[in-house]
């Protein structure tokens, strides 16, 4: 599965006319399904363009010390020749050469991007402050997003430049393409935003190519920015607070080649009290199918002496503290259902998509790399998966085929006094019927719905025979009329029992005959974890020493745990987390901070108990079954 995730990317000219392989990186987004909107900047265009005419480039000395490019009504026509003629010329030759299917445009032709003149500006000409009337300067003020995002649908790459268009001038006015990258990230609700730029990032000195400033919070000063560096802070700073996109300045001349830097971004102060991480983890967007930068991330992020980590090749993030025979396995998952909402935190709580389903989980498997003692011979492997939110549970699946473990914690929220035990399965299946078309007021007509309802009822009586306690729902339908062939698709979801068993699918007939097919989608069984295992009773000590009573619970949901227990035959495996589980998958999820620092004391007690468990009692014959480990 892939994500249709959007990249809003703003591309100096210098990049685009000297620094081609950085088309590379844009393609293989594509490639990956990414949509992407390219803003183009035009300085080094523009400058080429007055080369050819052999004409200098018109600068104002602006009142403050800055100077700016004087764009006045008999300029304009220049800067957008040079756009037309040396930019968006480059842009299409370099993603044509990738086969891909390129809209460029100006942004203010068709009234696509519109805005308004600034004010007259203070000049100083001779020596003299003067008030210059004609510039041609201006804001972002809207664009057309129906039309944008239909683009977006149809061509591959979309690329847009200054300048933009003044309705009420009926004239075009020129506008810094930082802040127009900025504007259309936030109205079109990119889940990313990435300036390129010929530094590693932002720079502590000038002179060091490598000292990289890795973060930007709220109020930080940053006394080495100087020149075109300051528009893309002051850009990037917009839309952190406008937007819900994750933002950075990476370079140089690339996204994410090795060797490169990059700096983030975030609107919240920096925060010394243990969730710094958790509160940046949720404010990178990371739906099922876009967790790769959210993985990458955590990757750099994460940087400790005896901690080894790499993205695998489901694209899990793993790490490894310890390097001992006994292996316990910490599994979050990195992914959240569909739409994000800006992020709030506050001293007592955090609120947005994915803070309790699961990376208010996920951050404390991996804040254990820090606290959690690993004894010499025991190793705690931390992994956040992907797409644990989707049918294919790609990431669960990779990690149940190519590691092992002797016991397994999931990461989902239980609360912070509770502790989860099982899971229902997952049984869901496609039910398609075509037929062709026929009156419906017809003697015995019946419509294609009509008989997709009545197996759907039968499907459910059957399965309702293998399992009393399975519950369903019909979660969606699509209806169709193509060349006088009347389709209907229903997908029927049902929750199965522990109690089924492994095999209850087999005894499931789903034969309906001609016209009718029924596919399943997947057959998972539901898993339940014995209350005597060693791994809840390091729970339980756990709870005791801080005073504290354990709740068992089972969910009617299915998590990773249900893939794992397929073929992990004996492993114990329970979920632990922090979190309201009655606020997963919506609009109102919120993490209480101090039920955070809570959930880790007991979660880092509970690992410490289960080294020392089994240090104590040996090998209790528990082992996944699964050969290949870390290396």
């Amino acid at each position: 599965m892939s994500s249709q995730s959007l990249y809003v990317i703003k591309l100096g000219s210098s990049t685009i006319m000297h620094h081609p392989e950085v088309f590379a990186e844009l393609n293989d987004l594509v490639q990956k399904g990414k949509k992407v909107l390219l803003v183009a900047g035009g300085a080094e265009g523009i400058r080429q363009k007055y080369e050819q005419l052999n004409r200098s480039i018109p600068v104002l000395a602006l009142a403050n010390g800055d100077e700016a490019r004087y764009c006045s009504p008999s300029e304009m026509p220049l800067i957008r020749a040079a756009y037309q003629e040396f930019i968006l010329a480059k842009v299409h030759e370099q993603l044509k050469s990738y086969h891909l299917k390129v809209f460029a445009q100006i942004g203010g032709d068709n009234e696509v991007v519109f805005g308004q003149k600034s004010k007259p500006v203070k000049a100083v000409i001779d020596g003299k402050t003067v008030i210059v009337r004609d510039s041609l300067f201006g804001s972002f003020t809207g664009c057309n997003v129906d039309f944008l995002q239909g683009a977006l649908q149809v061509f591959d790459v979309v690329c847009l430049t200054p300048p933009i268009y003044d309705r009420e001038l009926s004239e075009y006015i020129n506008i810094d393409a930082d802040m127009l990258a900025a504007h259309l990230a936030t109205e079109l609700g990119a889940e990313h935003l990435r300036f390129i730029t010929g530094t590693a990032g932002l720079l502590q000195n000038v002179d060091e190519p490598a000292s990289t400033i890795s973060d930007v919070y709220l109020g930080d000063e940053i006394h080495s920015i100087k020149g075109r560096m300051k528009q893309k802070v002051r850009a990037a700073n917009h839309a952190i607070s406008k937007g819900i996109c994750d933002v950075s300045i990476t370079g140089p001349h690339s996204l994410n080649r090795p060797g490169t830097g990059k700096t983030w971004f975030w609107n919240i102060h920096r925060d010394a009290g243990g969730t710094d991480l958790l509160r940046k983890a949720i404010r990178i967007p990371s739906v099922s199918g876009d967790e790769s930068e959210l993985a990458s991330y955590l990757l750099n992020a994460v940087q400790l002496p005896g901690v080894d980590g790499f993205i695998d090749e489901a694209g899990n993030v793993v790490f490894r503290k310890g390097n001992g025979p006994n292996q316990l396995l910490l599994l979050g998952h990195l992914d959240t259902v569909p739409y994000n909402w800006h992020v709030t935190c506050d001293a007592e709580r955090i609120a947005g998509r994915g803070t309790v389903d699961a990376k208010g989980s996920l951050l404390s498997f991996i804040q254990m790399l820090y606290d959690a003692e690993v004894p010499e011979d025991g190793s705690l492997l931390v992994i956040g998966a992907v797409e644990e939110e989707v049918s294919s549970s790609k990431g669960a699946f990779y990690v149940r085929d190519h590691y092992r473990a002797d016991a397994v914690i999931i990461g989902e929220p239980s609360g912070e006094d509770s502790l989860t035990l099982g899971y229902y399965g997952l049984y869901k299946l496609s039910i398609s019927i075509s037929k062709p078309q026929e009156h419906s007021a017809g003697k015995d007509s019946v419509s294609v719905l009509d008989q997709l309802y009545t197996i759907v009822a039968d499907i459910r009586e059957r399965v309702g025979g293998v399992d009393p306690s399975s519950l369903s729902s019909l979660i969606d339908i699509k209806h169709s009329n193509h060349n006088g062939i009347l389709s209907a698709t229903g997908i029927l979801n049902f929750r199965i029992s522990p109690l089924a068993g492994k095999d209850y699918a087999k005894q499931i007939q789903l034969d309906y005959g001609d016209g009718v097919s029924v596919s399943v989608l997947r057959a998972t069984p539901g898993f339940e974890n014995p209350r005597n295992s060693p791994l809840v009773k390091a729970f339980v000590r756990s709870f005791a020493s801080k005073g504290q009573a354990i709740h068992y619970i089972k969910k009617r949901g299915t998590s990773d745990m249900n893939t794992l227990a397929t073929t992990w035959e004996g492993v114990p495996m329970v979920a632990y987390g922090p979190g309201d589980a009655s606020l997963d998958h919506t609009n109102e999820e919120y993490l209480l901070l101090s039920e955070v620092h809570g959930a880790r004391a007991i979660l880092q007690g509970a690992i410490e108990e289960w080294y020392r468990l089994r240090s104590e009692e040996g090998s209790y014959g528990y082992a996944g079954t699964a050969a290949k480990s870390f290396s």
